[in-house]
């Protein structure tokens, strides 16, 4: 079982801001009121009469007049976070990479009065110099790559701008589709939302996105499928298996055409959904030699294929060979030579490491 935590302050913190030209001539008050739409102008006011906010360190007033250049600092005090696990479990780990299984809904990066119970955090506290290279949305569970050094953080961020990451996620769909494979290619980009403004959506202006869905396992009225993506735009899954008649079991918020629900008050960060981060591809950033991370899902997105079976990559786009391979499954499987079990706090299940060539995988 993941651990819990309800009633634990954090330690607060500190957010800083470097002023651009926009703050010229504008007093404290307005300018916080204008660009921070998460507090009202009078938590503002109450904030700066308090000291909590301060312009070139020290103390400021309202009516205090700012200027491009200057620090603004706001000295947030200690608060209860919103309940989520505090737990992870480690995949694989050397002296460059650290690659972790993040329960659902335990955030990926602070932000939204998460602070401490964020996987970064959570990281940081047993390697800290680690960094996550992406991030799963907060109720998507799964797999996350970390780096432990500025060489290998770089490396791989230009694997992940030339489209050499290789992505798996599990999904269960709703419907019954005819096909057994899809290849969605609907443009995602900004649509109007009532309490956000706007909110990633289909959008024939937006960016291209591409995302290959192969059928798995059809149950009563939804489907069990895997994933794979090309581009990595936000929520992408979720819209893009919505655009395609088939939104994501229990999601709040995308429906049919990959839009917002009709009068939904649903935001992004919302559970019900059923969504999982199960594979990543790399090129190790100081071997060249291709990993190939595997995280086993949860009871509910489990079919019932062969727990050695491999999903092939797209057409022209698979790595797999006769070459050295890292590959993680979970205890469950039928993996050979396990080298390597760890877990913090037994956040989800045990996961062994696994290595060597693997009979199935394509010539």
């Amino acid at each position: 079982m993941s651990s819990i935590v309800k009633t634990r302050l954090n330690e607060g913190c500190e957010y800083r801001e470097r002023l651009g030209p926009d703050a010229d001539g504008r007093t404290l008050l307005v300018y916080l009121s204008r660009h921070y739409h998460h507090s009202s102008p009078e938590e503002w006011e109450a904030r700066i009469a308090s000291g909590l906010v301060l312009v070139d360190s020290l103390p400021a007033h309202s009516d205090t007049l700012l200027r491009s250049g200057s620090e603004l600092v706001w000295q947030r005090p200690p608060w209860i976070e919103p309940d989520a696990p505090r737990s992870f479990s480690i995949l694989y780990e050397d002296e460059d990479l650290l690659a972790v299984a993040k329960p659902a809904g335990l955030p990926t990066l602070p932000g939204a009065n998460f602070l401490q119970a964020t996987l970064l955090h959570l990281v940081r506290a047993y390697a800290p110099e680690a960094a996550p290279l992406h991030r799963l949305g907060r109720w998507t569970s799964g797999l996350v790559l970390c780096s432990r050094n500025q060489t290998a953080r770089t490396a791989l961020m230009r694997q992940w701008s030339a489209n050499r990451i290789g992505k798996r996620y599990r999904a269960l769909a709703s419907g019954l589709p005819v096909q057994d494979e899809m290849t969605i290619a609907t443009p995602i980009g900004p649509v109007p939302h009532a309490l956000l403004g706007t909110i990633h959506a289909a959008d024939p202006q937006g960016k291209p996105a591409l995302s290959y869905v192969a059928i798995l396992e059809r149950r009563q009225d939804s489907f069990l499928c895997d994933v794979r993506i090309e581009t990595g735009r936000p929520h992408q899954i979720r819209i893009h298996l919505a655009a395609a008649g088939h939104p994501l079991v229990g999601d709040p918020l995308y429906g049919a055409g990959g839009l917002p629900r009709p009068d939904t008050q649903a935001l992004p960060g919302d559970p019900g959904y059923n969504l999982h981060a199960a594979e990543l591809s790399i090129l190790h950033p100081r071997t060249g030699r291709e990993l190939v991370f595997e995280c086993e899902p949860p009871p509910l997105l489990r079919s019932s294929i062969p727990a050695n079976w491999i999903p092939p990559a797209p057409a022209g786009g698979g790595m797999r060979n006769s070459r050295e391979v890292a590959f993680l499954k979970g205890a469950t499987g039928s993996c050979r030579w396990g080298l390597h079990e760890k877990a913090v706090d037994h956040g989800v299940p045990f996961l062994r490491l696994s290595h060597g060539h693997f009979p199935n995988f394509p010539p």
